[in-house]
């Protein structure tokens, strides 16, 4: 069966786009949130509301000189950043938006989106390292530190949901939950029974935060102990690529966290097409994270791993071991 050749042209566009706009229009909702949070203004001046503050910002970072401190390794200074965005948006490859609205349908995508994420930690690790700057290299090792704390209970968490669907393609994993809120991962019911599922979304969650090095984990970064982190020696769009990577760090993990717990694009109320269910529920679990920033302090970089180490890895092996009687059993 041949397949068109405009089908993964006119998704590669509509990828790239999809992101830039994410990208772009996510700051004005954190410079917009915190602002309401924390009882300012925010952005105002550029457009109504200041909704072309990122064509502005946007401008002014392309327009700027990226300059190259001396003494860093040069190619590793440069390829950091743009290690940081490709693997956010090749990510979105795998991503089931709705029934046959993907770009690539991947047997192993959940494990596809796990091994890019992992390049991702690599950038802020090479961009620490090449900037040759003591801030900076801290960033790293604490980058390195927190997302292999994380890491752990985060994937013994989807060991669970992969239990549950019997699949690690993650539109299948969206089908098993059609059909209405109780089908849904966070408040599963099998065979009568109550799995406590909301317990790997709870652990999930925290670990997508840490994950997208936010505060109250924002160690990597941590401007009032290093500057800006792995960013201190970045200028121009070395710098934005490296916040527009963030952000679409959180469009992934929200949508991850859709597909693997809030059912997909199932709507229970049968209102909206289903694309648009699945997008109201990642900007819904976008809003939380913006939310989460501007409310809770940063934490001090031994609690953090604590955290991790002595209770989110605990919780996430019992639940596991408890998942895995429940579906033995009944």
């Amino acid at each position: 069966m041949e397949t068109s050749i405009w089908r993964p042209i006119l998704f590669l566009v509509g990828i790239m786009a999809f992101a830039g706009v994410n990208a772009a229009w996510l700051g004005w909702c954190e410079r917009k949130g915190a602002g309401h949070i924390q009882r300012r203004i925010g952005p105002k001046e550029v457009g109504p509301y200041g909704l072309w503050q990122p064509l502005a910002d946007g401008i002014k970072l392309m327009t700027k000189q990226l300059l190259v401190p001396q003494g860093v390794d040069g190619i590793l200074f440069r390829v950091a950043p743009v290690l940081m965005m490709i693997p956010a948006i090749t990510s979105m490859v795998a991503i089931p938006f709705s029934e046959g609205l993907q770009a690539r349908a991947i047997d192993l995508s959940v494990l596809l989106i796990f091994a890019l994420a992992s390049i991702g930690m690599m950038a802020i690790l090479l961009g620490g390292w090449a900037s040759n700057n003591k801030y900076s290299l801290i960033s790293a090792a604490r980058s390195v530190s927190q997302n292999i704390a994380y890491e752990i209970p985060m994937l013994i968490t989807v060991i669970t949901i992969v239990m549950v669907s019997g699949s690690m393609n993650m539109e299948e994993i969206a089908k098993d939950q059609m059909g209405g809120f109780w089908h849904w991962n966070i408040f599963r019911v099998e065979n009568g029974t109550f799995l406590y599922m909301w317990i790997s979304f709870l652990i999930f969650f925290i670990c997508s935060v840490a994950e997208t090095n936010r505060a109250p984990f924002d160690m990597a970064e941590a401007e009032s102990e290093l500057v800006a982190g792995h960013m201190t020696e970045y200028s121009s769009m070395g710098f934005g690529l490296f916040m527009m990577g963030e952000y679409l760090n959180i469009v992934v993990g929200a949508c991850l966290t859709t597909v693997l717990f809030l059912g997909g694009w199932d709507c229970p109320l049968g209102l909206l097409p289903g694309v648009w269910w699945f997008l109201l529920k990642i900007y819904i679990l976008i809003f939380s994270f913006i939310w989460i920033r501007w409310t809770y302090p940063r934490t001090q970089i031994y609690k953090l791993l604590n955290l991790s180490w002595k209770v989110l890895i605990p919780f996430s092996l019992v639940n596991l071991l408890v998942t895995a009687v429940f579906l033995k059993v009944f």
